[in-house]
């Protein structure tokens, strides 16, 4: 386990339980700063025993957390845990639901090329099979297209500054995280340790790209990133992701924009009107690792015109207009279809191959 950097308090986590959070969902008390930091930094340094910990991370679940908390949470991680590497480049940064998608293709890493390809610098971090779902996500896919994945943060820069395209890999970049492995599959639900993960941000990007299932996550997250000392966001966009992905969904998706310093925003994108009539049934795959590498490979190289290359340029443009690359997301799509149909995108893969 990773080590805390400096002595604990008076609040171990089962006087915590007693005494703040654990007498249930509707009379649980939410803790102040100082408690959730010092009750992170003992989880980081391995004192709670199995029982005590997974009692609090599920009275934590049951009231659950407030922005206070969770930024406590997040600061502890990246003071304790995060190793950052920042490329020379300011991506943006995406830090999908780390535990995968298990039915539908993930169009992140064909879509983190193609803005890459136009100019929009991305990041992507993920673990191996996190728990709950323990699915596909970022690396299985990067693997399955050749691209190195098991890559020292400094390493990961590299890339991004060499390719326009990065992956930082959860082991090598969060220890400290990456130790509660098997402490958080024994639970076998998810914890606040998979809301906090998914905003390490090992680059120091400025932009976040991030999903959420209810509008409501998106303004905690939002209040989070306010709240934090350790994290440096002006700007960030939640959407309705499919499977809580970093992937717009066929028909309406939900979207939040946050500026710093500005109230969050919220609004519709609809697929029909950048003529994709598709469902969701249309980006279901049977195999999502295989299936979304051949796919991803086939849309960047220009072999495919369907549903799958209307997602993966929509979720490029999306990527760009995050960052003000571009005004619109037409804009962003008309850039995404000239880096597909002009070899920049597959060239990129080629750079990532290689590198």
């Amino acid at each position: 386990m990773a080590q805390a950097t400096q002595e604990f308090g008076e609040w171990p986590l089962k006087r915590l339980m007693t005494e703040v959070v654990g007498s249930g969902p509707k009379s649980a008390d939410d803790m102040n700063r100082e408690q959730a930091r010092e009750a992170f930094q003992r989880i980081l340094a391995g004192e709670p025993d199995a029982t005590t910990l997974g009692a609090f991370w599920l009275a934590n679940r049951w009231k659950r957390n407030n922005p206070e908390e969770l930024a406590a949470y997040t600061d502890v991680m990246r003071e304790e845990s995060v190793v950052t590497a920042e490329p020379d480049c300011d991506p943006v940064d995406c830090g999908a639901n780390y535990d995968g998608k298990h039915s539908s293709a993930v169009l992140g890493v064909g879509a983190g090329i193609v803005a890459a390809a136009a100019g929009t610098p991305i990041v992507v971090h993920s673990g191996d099979r996190v728990p709950t779902q323990k699915a596909t996500a970022y690396k299985h896919v990067l693997e399955e297209l050749g691209i190195q994945t098991e890559l020292e943060p400094a390493e990961s820069a590299d890339m991004v500054d060499e390719t326009g395209f990065g992956f930082y890999y959860q082991p090598t970049f969060n220890p400290g995280i990456q130790d509660l492995y098997d402490r958080r599959d024994e639970m076998g639900v998810r914890t606040f340790v998979n809301t906090i993960e998914t905003v390490a941000n090992p680059a120091n990007a400025d932009v976040h790209l991030g999903s959420f299932y209810h509008l409501t996550f998106a303004k905690k997250m939002t209040d989070l990133m306010e709240a934090s000392a350790q994290l440096d966001y002006s700007r960030a966009i939640f959407f309705q992701g499919m499977e809580g992905y970093d992937d717009i969904r066929p028909g309406y998706t939900k979207v939040a924009e946050w500026d710093e310093g500005e109230e969050l925003a919220d609004y519709e994108i609809e697929t029909a009107e950048y003529g994709m009539a598709m469902e969701n049934e249309d980006l279901e795959v049977d195999d999502v690792t295989a299936d979304s590498a051949s796919i991803t490979e086939a849309v960047l190289a220009g072999d495919r015109e369907d549903h799958f290359a209307d997602a993966i340029a929509l979720n490029g443009a999306f990527r760009m207009y995050a960052r003000q690359d571009v005004d619109s997301l037409e804009d962003g799509l008309e850039r995404a279809r000239e880096v597909i149909s002009d070899g920049s995108a597959e060239a990129v893969v080629e750079d990532l191959r290689a590198f």
